[in-house]
């Protein structure tokens, strides 16, 4: 959300309209800033011998009208942090509000953040945080904040100013408002004015300038495959200990689009943001601002935008894997049954008990796939309390435009699917990515199915082991 861009320019008395004209200058070089670093490798098979721990969620259950919980979640209110920079130091407009018109939850397990206009002229909005700031990297471990959102339905002119973001801030933050960007931002997701793309974004350092090029920060863009405004998509950001040295990793529905490198920053710099005691998680809606007026290149919204469309967002997870002490094998199960599986536990691929005719396995993995294929795990017990989600480490080297499903399927390969995900080339067949897919509720011990539909007749997927997570 880059919030405290504009603070900094305000402590040294410069005025939004220079903000606004330095974004604009720098905002078609977002995607490109540090290319180097946003096109390194993740890690070598950072997910390999993890096993994921949920720390914390929220799924936004409830009734319609309802707030979010008062225990997980606290409100910003009105344009500023009490004793912060204006306008939340980014420029918006919008006052924020606990209005359930404006921020509550929706009755179909979602948060809905709603931007209105009044008969003045006046924008309302929201913008929640989460009530811990504590989350960070186990030590020698990894940290994941995930969540499934919906951008807000509305293109063009009519979504001018529209600044929808899910971010985490520094824990440092809090009380003082002026020690940014040195305390550390990471912008899991941010869009503007409407756009099919969204940004991925590391502030850190000093401002301006610094080793992270603030006010910009270090970015990487994606269009979600496609567009990100075409239905919900999971954002993904890891803060990676567990190596030699520090890595950050930004994915949009299982794809990593940028990666930053503790080698790539001071060491000074990345202390400041990873030696505090951790971050708090952000969801907003704001209206108008240095990005999208710099994007724009003149200020938002307009007359012409509007008012009433909503950021949706199905569920915020907070993960680690391994690290202080925690377990870092992810045990398996034996092949062909030998008694109930876990299904929280890591289930081989290769380890079917049934399956399609002519169904390929090479080394650890099972395809290349495509539409019409099927393999059969007997016995996966889900105890008594069901799975938020599903993961599947798959890879694809698919020809462009081709792309299927991997669905989840319980007791019969032709019942309906209680969970699926999309997938297209990762960039090769052994580029393996972890990709996750809500499932509907299950409990009990249950044969599960995997199940590969496509509208194309070419393979589209390789899956090398499966979890569900609760």
């Amino acid at each position: 959300m880059a919030d405290v861009q504009t603070s900094v320019r305000t402590r040294h008395g410069r005025r939004l309209a220079r903000a606004a004209a330095a974004v604009a200058a720098g905002a078609a070089l977002i995607a490109s800033v540090g290319l180097a670093i946003a096109n390194a490798d993740a890690q070598t098979d950072p997910a390999a011998a993890q096993t994921w721990n949920l720390v914390w969620s929220d799924e936004f259950n409830g009734s319609a009208g309802q707030l979010p919980s008062a225990a997980d979640w606290q409100f910003d209110l009105g344009n500023s942090y009490p004793g912060g920079p204006a306008n939340w130091g980014t420029g918006e407009i919008a006052s924020h509000t606990n209005d359930p018109a404006n921020v509550s939850l929706d009755g179909s397990g979602n948060l809905k953040i709603t931007a209105l206009r009044d008969g003045a002229g006046a924008w309302t909005s929201a913008r929640i945080e989460t009530v811990r700031a504590d989350f960070k990297a186990p030590s020698g471990g990894t940290l994941a904040i995930e969540g499934r959102l919906q951008l807000p339905q509305v293109s063009g002119d009519a979504a001018l100013g529209y600044w929808p973001a899910f971010w985490a801030l520094g824990s440092p933050f809090r009380g003082n408002y002026w020690n940014w960007p040195g305390i550390g931002e990471y912008d899991i997701m941010e869009n503007v004015n409407g756009q099919g793309t969204v940004h991925g974004v590391l502030h850190c350092g000093v401002a301006p300038g610094g080793p992270c090029n603030e006010f910009n920060g270090l970015g990487g863009t994606t269009q979600c495959g496609g567009s990100c405004r075409n239905g919900f998509h999971t954002y993904r950001f890891e803060w990676d200990d567990s190596g030699a040295s520090g890595q950050l990793r930004w994915y949009a529905d299982g794809q990593l689009f940028h990666t930053v490198n503790e080698s790539a920053l001071p060491a000074d710099t990345w202390a400041s943001m990873t030696d505090h005691a951790g971050y708090f998680i952000l969801l907003n809606l704001a209206m108008g601002g240095a990005f999208p007026d710099g994007v724009a290149g003149h200020a938002t919204p307009t007359a012409a935008t509007q008012p009433g469309a909503s950021m949706l967002v199905d569920y915020v997870r907070v993960y680690t894997a391994g690290g202080s002490g925690e377990p870092t094998g992810e045990p398996t199960t034996s092949p062909g049954g030998g008694g109930n599986r876990d299904a929280y536990a890591a289930i081989e691929a290769t380890s079917f008990d049934g399956s399609s005719s002519g169904l390929p396995a090479a080394g650890g993995a099972i395809g290349p796939l495509g539409d019409g294929d099927w393999v059969r795990y007997d016995d996966v017990d889900f105890g008594s309390s069901a799975p938020l989600d599903f993961m599947a480490r798959v890879a694809s080297g698919a020809a462009g435009g081709v792309s299927g499903l991997v669905e989840v399927r319980i007791d019969s390969r032709t019942a309906a699917p209680i969970g699926s995900f999309a997938v297209a080339n990762t960039g090769g067949w052994t580029a393996w990515r972890d990709v996750p897919g809500n499932v509907s509720r299950v409990t009990g011990v249950h044969d599960v199915y995997l199940t590969f539909t496509s509208g194309q007749s070419q393979d589209f997927v390789s899956v090398d082991r499966f979890h569900f997570r609760r």
